[in-house]
């Protein structure tokens, strides 16, 4: 004899009814029980959940993301609408009575989308660096930033809160070497930060590019990632092959001045060490370049002319 199926098995119309209508189920959040704050009623306690009018709401000015993406807002919108604001924002109180958003700027931003005109939110009591502290860890505990956006947030923890890199990393709950790394994107040239904050580039790739000293080189190494698709150990190879000069003037036996390889690499890494060089022992000789590409041409040049304006 077969068991009889149980409910859980049969899904939520099992457990409702085979007719239940989710949508009088999922009713939206309206918190509407809580206390509701102006102006003329101060402000007694911080553990509640208030709702507040979005006049009296203002945005974070230490918020560390720089752009918010409109699709994403407007879906979130779309579930305020249907359900409610299922997590309040969180604000300080200023000195005039008003409210500053500590996070939830997304949510505030989208439930002005839906047109609310009370938010819920929980009150902290807090000045500028709390705030700036808070503000930081809550966006980079989400781990929804990009990057460059994160980098840049672990710069002002250190900078405005003066905080050492442990301390910080104690404070992001993050390994110190995971938050070394990220400061290090700061030292990348500005068309690279561009491309790791808007996806073009990974921080995988951005790592390998920072183990070459050579700004041009680096910025066409990220322009060949990106035309070609590459791997992160794609990368790291062609960067291994670049960095290794040939040694076709060894090969042939001959013996040359240590400045002689020093050519070799310099010269060699512009065009992936197609480079070859011959020297009689009266110290002519000739050295013969192959490129694969206009680009390792102009990219050599741009180096040359970087140099004697220097």
């Amino acid at each position: 004899m077969s068991k009889q199926q149980r409910g859980l098995g049969k899904g939520l119309g099992a457990l409702l009814g085979g007719d239940a209508d989710l949508s009088q189920i999922r009713k939206p959040v309206g918190y509407v029980n809580k206390e509701v704050v102006s102006t003329s009623q101060p402000l007694q306690g911080t553990a509640d959940i208030l709702r507040i009018p979005v006049d009296m709401i203002e945005p974070n000015p230490f918020q560390p993301r720089m752009s918010f993406d409109q699709e994403t807002l407007e879906e979130l919108a779309e579930s305020i609408r249907t359900l409610g604001l299922i997590q309040p924002i969180t604000v300080r109180r200023k000195n005039d009575g008003r409210y500053q958003i500590i996070s939830g700027e997304r949510r505030f931003r989208a439930c002005q989308m839906v047109g609310m005109d009370m938010i819920p939110a929980y009150i902290r009591d807090t000045n500028d660096q709390g705030m700036l502290e808070m503000a930081i860890v809550e966006n980079i505990q989400r781990e929804n930033l990009d990057p460059i956006e994160v980098a840049m947030s672990y710069q002002r923890l250190i900078e405005e809160c003066s905080l050492t890199q442990e301390q910080m990393a104690v404070r992001v709950g993050k390994k110190r070497a995971s938050v070394t790394n990220y400061l290090r994107l700061l030292k990348l040239p500005a068309k690279i930060q561009h491309d790791l904050k808007v996806g073009l580039l990974s921080v995988g790739h951005a790592k390998v590019l920072l183990g070459v000293d050579d700004i041009n080189l680096q910025e066409y190494l990220c322009d060949l990632v990106i035309k070609d698709d590459m791997s992160v150990r794609q990368l790291e190879d062609k960067l291994r092959k670049m960095s290794e000069p040939k040694k076709a003037a060894e090969d042939q036996g001959q013996d040359l001045p240590d400045e002689y390889f020093k050519v070799l690499e310099i010269v060699g890494k512009y065009f992936e060490n197609n480079i070859s060089l011959k020297r009689n022992s009266g110290g002519k000789g000739s050295m013969t370049i192959h490129f694969n590409s206009d680009e390792e041409v102009r990219r050599f040049l741009k180096a040359i002319e970087k140099c004697t304006e220097e």
